[in-house]
């Protein structure tokens, strides 16, 4: 069975620049989707504050500025935002979260549906301000 991964592309208004910054820094990941200790370094370890949930350990695996920050979360998750500069100081974001497996297929609608929210309406509120 091919795993599936959750994938939400939104148009934002604002430059890429400010995109970059409210997902590669963890002032700005805070401010639109959980608190952390994230650093934008390749291999560096962090944590997902996850509130009720607890603590999540994670390792940064990809950084190209301006254009891909991706994560390992967790045991098994994995989190990409792509990014692309489009004309009139917009920007196009994708989050790609992968590395689902059969134990956590059952959070997957639930997932999905929250990356849904938080994309479409915190960050990009949060970018738009």
């Amino acid at each position: 069975m091919q795993t599936p991964e959750i994938r939400k592309t939104i148009i934002l208004d604002a430059p890429i620049e400010k995109v970059w910054k409210a997902v590669s820094t963890s002032e700005g990941i805070a401010a639109w989707w959980m608190a952390n200790t994230f650093e934008a370094v390749l291999g560096k370890d962090f944590v997902l504050h996850a509130g009720p949930y607890g603590d999540s350990p994670c390792k940064v695996t990809e950084l190209e500025p301006l254009k891909r920050v991706g994560f390992d979360w967790d045991k098994e998750w994995h989190l990409t935002f792509e990014l692309r500069s489009l004309e009139d100081e917009k920007t196009e974001f994708t989050l790609i979260h992968s590395g689902w497996s059969a134990e956590t297929l059952s959070v997957f609608e639930t997932m999905n549906g929250g990356w849904e929210k938080i994309v479409k309406e915190k960050l990009s509120k949060y970018v738009a301000a």
